[in-house]
């Protein structure tokens, strides 16, 4: 299992973030990209260049994230 450090290690260069928004995507809204096996980056479309956050699957699951909801799968 990856820790935080090794998520950081991972090379996020050229991945595809997409976005899902709660609500009118005028006030910005979470981008979230597979960054590895069991691995994300979850970013802020309102700062796009800001590091993003970076989550196991078990970590983005007990915040009640869900990549499904992004059109990603598990």
């Amino acid at each position: 299992m990856l820790d935080g450090s090794d998520l950081y290690a991972l090379d996020i260069s050229g991945v595809s973030f997409v976005q899902a928004c709660g609500g009118p995507c005028t006030e910005g809204c979470v981008t979230l990209a597979r960054i590895g096996e069991d691995a994300w980056a979850l970013g802020d479309s309102k700062r796009p260049n800001a590091e993003p956050l970076r989550f196991t699957t078990e970590e983005l699951d007990a915040a009640g994230i869900d990549p499904a909801r992004f059109g990603l799968n598990v």
